[in-house]
Parts: C-alpha cells; sequence; structure tokens
C-alpha cells in the first residue's frame, strides 16, 4: 500500500529559525525527521552554518520522530560546525530522542542543554553563557 506525501502531513517536518541579539542561531524541528524529509534538514543546516553563528543551537523538543538517517544528519551537522568552528549544541530534547541518543550512544558526542533551555531567549542567554 502506498502514501500520498504530498501536501501538509501529520507528521511532516517543520524547521523554524531565529537569530538571537548575540548572534546565536536557534533552530527548532517539529514532527518527524526521517529519509522523506532529510534533504530540507540538510539545505538549513548548511545554511546556518554558511552563516558562521557562534552558537547553532537545535531544540528537538518537538521532533516526534528520527530514524537513523535523521541521526546520521545530526552527526554530520555537528563534524561540519566544528570544522566551522561553530559551537553546535542540542536544545531540549523530546522523549523520542533522547532515547535514540541513549541507545545509539550518540548523545556523548552531543552538548544537550538542560531542559527548557531552548525555549525563551531568556533562559537561552542564561544557559549558553
Amino acid at each position: 500500500m502506498s502514501t500520498d506525501r504530498t501536501g501538509p502531513q501529520a507528521g511532516a517536518l517543520t524547521l523554524t529559525s531565529r537569530t538571537e541579539p548575540d548572534g546565536s542561531i536557534v533552530c527548532r524541528l517539529s514532527g518527524e525527521l526521517d529519509l522523506d524529509s532529510l534533504s530540507a534538514a540538510k539545505v538549513v543546516f548548511a545554511q546556518h552554518l554558511e552563516a558562521r553563528p557562534a552558537r547553532l543551537l537545535v531544540d528537538l523538543e518537538e521532533l516526534t520522530f528520527c530514524d537513523s538517517s535523521g541521526l546520521n544528519l545530526l552527526i554530520k551537522t555537528r563534524q561540519a560546525a566544528q570544522e566551522a568552528g561553530v559551537d553546535l549544541r542540542l536544545g531540549t530534547l523530546s522523549a523520542q530522542v533522547e532515547r535514540l541518543l541513549a541507545i545509539t550512544g550518540a548523545g556523548e558526542v552531543f552538548t544537550v542543554l538542560p531542559t527548557g533551555a531552548g525555549a525563551p531567549p531568556t533562559t537561552l542567554d542564561e544557559t549558553l553563557d
């Protein structure tokens, strides 16, 4: 059985970004990060790294699903950030992403901010200092 993947999907990936007063970029992912949505996330991450902010915070609080291709993208983005001199951190994690990082051991390669750190800018600013 095939699924029509055109038009809005309940689990579709949504990416929203904002630039903080200190120049840091906060990128929030909502929905599903998988093989179908990978290219959109890859483009957004590349654009952010090209801007070379001091910090890139990837907020995963609203990410409901992440498969191995999504995890691979996060790891490759971390490597690219290091090469570009950008401090990449993961903000609030959804329960699914937290479990994925724990099971795979990938959580050890990321700096993960405390719960709620990807929320209001005042919390972000205080946490990043």
